[in-house]
């Protein structure tokens, strides 16, 4: 979609919300690059994950991502045949490990969660990798004894070469002229040589070789030349040992490298889960839902909600003042658009919200929006601070959301086309370095948008024929208006002008809309009415704020002599238009309530014939079980899975090994599982 409107509409800001909530770095990574998709299939499968995954939290299913690494860059290396070294092969079985976790985790809700059990055929089965790294390697990284004889053999020479060390420093330690020069009574190491710790008064009475010096001077590491021929072959057998162990390191890492493209098919297929649990971790802490795709090219929203700003109220998101932006006059200002183009770091969703204890949490408040039946143009006026930028934003920002696979924070019925773009010309687009007016710059980007903008797009437009003279601002955002509609795409602007608010009584595809404002508390409500026409309120405002009357008397009659008395027709025909909306709305919610009753009995249809795909398939794999192959036994409350070693198809019944335990078991209690990968060398 258009970068420029991306970045208009803070989506940026979406993508970090989600990706603080993946587990690992690799749904981080995923999150961070989230597109939105114009595929409907695509689309509707990443939803249908989503809602799974929040499905599956929200039961305490849990995916156990614990020890999950984005181990790609050394198995690429391996594949080169490449040495690993013993802590990248320590994150190596780590990763294993964890894919065996979240492998088995697929298995066992795949019964309840179909979608997410399918994901299951993505991932690799790595087991006999893992035993075997993890049979020469300790928990921190360390190659062990039996890792091979060679390196067995020669560890044991290395470990009786340095018991003689030993033996002999000790015997020297025992010496009553040793003592007297000692700074403390024990030998040390420096680095791999043993040494003994000489005061420096006496360094010229014992021969050797100095290997260190106090930080103070006044202690002298010498390693003494009694044991220096025994150092000698100490180190001797290091070098042997070292070259053992790279051996060990080398074969290691040439089986990563024989199973590197199925480890890294399987690492993006995990990043691909991990971006799902973020999703679905996004949808239930912000309360959402996934709307319905349909292909009338309708948008019908319920208590939708801008999801940053929700963020800001909740603390999520904090706002750094700007410097050139002066700070509200009062805390209780609610002005909803502030929030949201403030400069805003993200905040983890574990951490504590820094907020003022006994500050009172503000709410969102949601709007109702619905555009592309019977009318493709909304025209929404209002007051200045009165949430119509916001209501531009929600719109256009829960559509993205939805394209990119993401619930969003609407009521459940909400309807969504599949746009092929969203297009925005919102805030002040004045440039310094091209010395454009912000209405030079609008008209620009106004001119990008009519050439990129089909049908399928959706148009928003902030303050349309604002900038410049406002008779000609009014000619030409009806002629804007007008070349939208010839392209038939979704549009919604805003604007002040009070000809641009008559436009909708002449174009059947054009609806009025209008921000709420109270006149008693002179504040914004943020209430969104569709088919009613905003009012800028300056005169009453001027009145509630004490303004001379006879100020204000003149000043409606100056306003009455411009415009003309507001005609009687005018106010019928918006009276029976804000009608007319209230029963769309209710016949819109009805048609939704059905479609979606439909969409449920056709999903719970495809899960019964799927059900009985994965059943046939499993009788199927029963009946073909023979000594050897695989299978788990979930009676028996095992993950790992266990072996066969005999069938009985007359009592329908089979032996299952699993370590050293033996259990027959009933056939249809039996999963089989697929066949294992292709097994490493043995070890030399």
């Amino acid at each position: 979609m258009d970068p420029h409107t991306l970045e208009i509409l803070e989506f940026d800001k979406i993508r970090a919300l989600v990706a603080s909530r993946a587990a690992c770095s690799l749904g981080k990574q995923r999150a961070r690059a989230l597109e939105p998709m114009r595929d409907v299939g695509l689309i509707r499968a990443r939803q249908s994950l989503t809602t799974e995954m929040a499905e599956a939290l929200a039961a305490g299913l849990t995916p156990p991502f614990g020890g999950l690494r984005d181990i790609r860059g050394g198995v690429r290396r391996a594949r080169t045949a490449a040495t690993l070294e013993a802590d990248e092969l320590a994150e190596v079985v780590e990763t294993l490990r964890a894919i065996g976790n979240l492998g088995r985790w697929l298995e066992r809700v795949g019964t309840q969660f179909p979608r997410l059990g399918g994901l299951r055929s993505d991932v690799g089965v790595f087991e006999a990798l893992e035993h075997e790294i993890d049979g020469c390697l300790d928990p921190r990284g360390k190659v062990l004894d039996t890792a091979s004889r060679g390196l067995s053999a020669v560890r044991r020479e290395v470990a009786q070469a340095e018991e003689r060390i030993q033996e002999t420093l000790r015997r020297m330690l025992r010496s009553n002229e040793i003592k007297r020069i000692l700074r403390y009574p024990n030998f040390t190491m420096v680095g791999h040589h043993y040494v003994l710790p000489i005061a420096k008064d006496h360094r010229g009475e014992i021969e050797g070789s100095v290997h260190r010096t106090s930080s103070s001077n006044e202690t002298v590491y010498i390693e003494p030349r009694a044991i220096a021929e025994q150092s000698a072959q100490l180190s001797f057998l290091r070098t042997r040992e070292a070259k053992e162990v790279r051996r060990v390191l080398r074969r290691l890492s040439a089986q990563v490298g024989q199973h590197a493209d199925a480890l890294l098919t399987t690492l993006e297929a995990l990043a691909g889960l991990d971006l799902i649990f973020a999703s679905g971790r996004y949808s239930l802490d912000y309360a959402m839902s996934p709307p319905d795709f349909g292909d009338d090219g309708v948008i019908a929203l319920r208590v939708a909600r801008h999801p940053l700003l929700e963020a800001v109220f909740r603390g999520e998101i904090v706002p750094r003042p700007r410097a050139d932006v002066a700070p509200p006059a009062a805390p209780d200002a609610a002005s909803a658009a502030t929030p949201i183009d403030a400069e805003v770091v993200v905040v983890s969703p574990d951490a504590a919200v820094a907020v003022e204890p006994t500050a009172p949490r503000r709410e969102v408040v949601p709007i109702d929006a619905r555009l592309g039946a019977p009318y493709r143009i909304m025209v929404v006026t209002g007051p200045n601070t009165g949430g119509k930028t916001v209501a531009l934003k929600t719109v256009g920002l829960l559509a993205v959301m939805a394209q990119a696979g993401l619930h969003i924070p609407a009521g459940e019925g909400s309807r969504l086309p599949v746009l092929d773009d969203v297009l925005a010309d919102i805030g002040d687009e004045q440039s310094l370095e091209q010395s454009l007016s912000t209405f030079s710059s609008h008209v620009r980007r106004v001119s990008q948008i009519m050439a990129a903008a089909t049908a399928k797009s959706l148009v928003l437009m902030d303050e349309m024929g604002a900038g410049t003279d406002p008779a000609e601002g009014a000619a030409l955002g009806r002629a804007i208006l007008d070349e939208l509609d010839s392209i038939g795409c979704l549009s919604i602007v805003t604007t002040h002008i009070g000809d641009l608010k008559t436009y909708a009584f002449t174009n059947p595809r054009a609806e009025n809309a209008a921000v709420e404002f109270d006149l008693e508390t002179l504040r914004p409500l943020y209430h969104l009415r569709i088919g009613d026409i905003g009012q800028s309120n300056a005169l009453a405002i001027a009145r509630r704020l004490d303004l001379a009357e006879h100020v204000v008397a003149r000043a409606q009659r100056y306003l009455d002599e411009t415009r003309g008395a507001t005609s009687p027709e005018i106010a019928v025909i918006h009276k029976l238009r804000a009608e007319a909306e209230t029963a769309r709305a209710a016949a819109v919610a009805a048609q939704a309530e059905a479609e979606r009753n439909r969409d449920a009995a056709r999903q719970r249809l495809t899960d019964l014939h799927q059900r009985d795909e994965d059943e046939s398939r499993l009788a199927v794999g029963r009946e073909r079980l023979q000594p050897g192959d695989r299978v788990v036994v979930p009676k028996l409350g095992f993950d790992r899975p266990g072996r066969v070693v005999k069938v009985d198809l007359k009592k329908r019944t089979a032996l299952v090994a699993i370590g050293i335990m033996q259990w027959d078991v009933a056939l249809d209690e039996l999963i089989p599982q697929a066949p294992r990968g292709p097994e490493p060398t043995k070890r030399t």
